[in-house]
């Protein structure tokens, strides 16, 4: 109990603009209790879910309730158009 786990989060495109005021770029270090997973971070950040289309954890895509470790880059993106 007590310990806490550092992650590296990056918002991308729409999402960048719910990063703190404290980030450096597109992002920014968080302290979070293990087992965390990628949702508790988009809830600790307010991201709203319906724009998170994508979700990169180490350059790997997960599902949104992956458990994170210590040291994770956790990479979320909104849809993107195009065509």
């Amino acid at each position: 109990m007590g310990k806490t786990m550092e992650i590296e989060v990056y918002l991308y495109a729409s999402l960048a603009k719910y990063l703190p005021q404290t980030a450096a770029g597109k992002s920014v270090r968080l302290s979070c209790a293990p087992g965390h997973t990628a949702e508790d971070i988009a809830d600790q950040l307010q991201l709203p879910k319906k724009q998170i289309k994508l979700v990169f954890v180490n350059g790997v895509r997960k599902p949104l309730q992956t458990p994170l470790s210590d040291g994770d880059r956790l990479g979320l993106f909104p849809p993107v158009g195009g065509g």
